[in-house]
């Protein structure tokens, strides 16, 4: 391709995951990378977020079913890199219990390595509204503004801090926006979890990648695109990928990426399309040429390192991963 974890519930709705198939004292999370052996020989041949597509087609390297959110087609592949990852699950309007989304966090990096999610009927409503966070009450604050915290699921002194980012000369930029999670207060309150956020430019977040967001939303939004858009986004982490890191240590990446993939039932059938997306981190002076920015999923995997959609039958994945079709994401 281009280049079953046992849950427990952590507070706040979280889940954390464990390799156990028993739950862990409170609190506690594992390093994918030390189970490898165990994960690998936990395999299976086709797993895909109970799509239909997954019965009839292998797949040589689909994620572990141990973890329920790994076999998500949004939760790229768990490999020797994974740090400790954490799923947000959100209350929505009608008080059903939803998956947010998902993130894999380097406590040493103090940055998530990917945040991932999905655009729904049900996600990508607008019920709720950024500007109302003012003199709202949430998690057991009354808030002034926007409700910037750590995340309450990392333990203290493997998380992000208020403090980190003071003095930064870099705004909080979110990696799951705010405005792609509007379904619920709870869900939009999610993302201002530290855990959540990059040291970005201030011209580069507000901007350009705010540009490549808002594209974004509008194909999560328009049901008449997808039947559902599962959507990665990150910045680069690894230490050859850095512009170089804040005072209190938190990684500033060199690189964002966007992976995109889109399931329509169509004709029949599923059909899926991808995109990938790698923007240089720096300033475009507000006239950000989206289309320049878009890769194959195969190019965007060796820039990377991230195996994305790795839980696609090989027969879809191959060819999905290969393809670049800007013409074909209306409005890019």
């Amino acid at each position: 391709m281009c280049n079953h974890r046992q849950p427990r519930l952590a507070q706040g709705g979280a889940i954390l995951f464990t390799t156990s198939p028993f739950f862990l004292p409170k609190n506690m999370t594992m390093h994918i990378r030390h189970f490898l052996p165990i994960l690998l020989a936990c395999a299976i041949l086709a797993a895909c977020d109970n799509d239909e597509d997954a019965a009839d087609s292998a797949n040589s390297n689909a994620n572990p079913s141990i973890f329920p959110e790994a076999l998500n087609l949004e939760t790229p592949h768990i490999d020797e890199q994974a740090g400790d990852f954490y799923a947000h699950y959100a209350t929505d309007t009608h008080g059903e219990r939803v998956l947010n989304y998902t993130l894999d966090w380097h406590p040493d990096k103090k940055h998530s390595r990917w945040v991932a999610f999905v655009f729904t009927n049900t996600t990508a409503a607008r019920n709720w509204n950024r500007d109302n966070w003012k003199g709202t009450e949430w998690e057991g604050q009354t808030w002034d503004g926007d409700p910037f915290q750590p995340d309450p699921d990392i333990p203290a002194g493997q998380r992000s801090e208020l403090s980190d980012f003071r003095g930064s000369g870099y705004d909080r930029g979110h990696l799951c926006a705010s405005a792609d999670r509007l379904f619920s207060k709870d869900a939009n309150g999610q993302t201002f979890y530290l855990s959540n956020m990059s040291p970005q430019m201030a011209r580069f977040n507000q901007s350009d990648w705010v540009d490549l967001e808002g594209q974004v939303q509008n194909w999560g939004r328009n049901s008449s695109f997808r039947d559902t858009l599962f959507v990665v986004k990150g910045g680069t982490i690894r230490d050859d990928q850095l512009k170089g890191r804040t005072n209190s240590g938190i990684v500033v990446p060199k690189y964002y990426f966007m992976a995109l993939l889109c399931k329509k039932y169509s004709g029949g059938q599923n059909t899926y399309q991808a995109i990938g997306f790698w923007v240089e981190h720096k300033s475009y002076g507000g006239n950000a040429d989206l289309r320049s920015w878009a890769v194959s999923i195969d190019e965007l995997e060796e820039k990377t390192g991230i195996d994305f959609f790795c839980n696609l039958p090989d027969r879809i994945e191959i060819p999905v991963e290969r393809d670049c079709n800007p013409e074909n994401w209306t409005g890019l």
